[in-house]
């Protein structure tokens, strides 16, 4: 399960880093790879191979015929790319994601349970400041907290 949140920066191969504590989750037979998609909310996600395997078969079983599933077809298989983690722990985040995010410099790295959100640091604060506001606004987002029984 990833967890968690980390502040990285891209060098000017459009590399991040991934933090030490993931590393070993996306070896492979010695070499460490892991596949990066767009989503929906103009951010990125990373799954190990193993986690994107089961989630491309679900995206191919989709019925082609329905029109939101073909958007997230063409959205997550279209801008799957492999990348592979090097020896200093670098992942190259490919141009076309790149833009499609919005990722210059600054990126946030959330975990999410079985992938990661990729965010352009100035985004993911625009964003988390208006979710922030639209929660307090709105008590019946506490529906699924009190679900949880936290």
């Amino acid at each position: 399960m990833f967890k968690g949140i980390s502040n990285l920066s891209i060098d000017v191969k459009g590399r991040a880093s991934m933090p030490q504590r993931y590393r070993a989750d996306f070896s492979l037979k010695n070499k460490s790879k892991l596949v990066i998609t767009a989503d929906k909310d103009k951010c990125l996600l990373i799954y190990t191979q193993s986690n994107w395997a089961t989630i491309e078969k679900k995206l191919s079983n989709l019925p082609s015929y329905n029109k939101e599933a073909r958007f997230i077809q063409r959205l997550l298989i279209g801008y799957a790319t492999e990348s592979e983690i090097d020896s200093q722990g670098r992942f190259l985040i490919p141009t076309p994601l790149r833009d499609y995010a919005g990722i210059q410099k600054k990126i946030v790295l959330l975990g999410q349970g079985s992938k990661f959100e990729l965010w352009s640091e100035n985004i993911w604060n625009k964003n988390m400041k208006s979710w922030l506001v639209s929660q307090t606004n709105d008590d019946s987002n506490n529906n699924a907290l009190s679900e949880l029984k936290l």
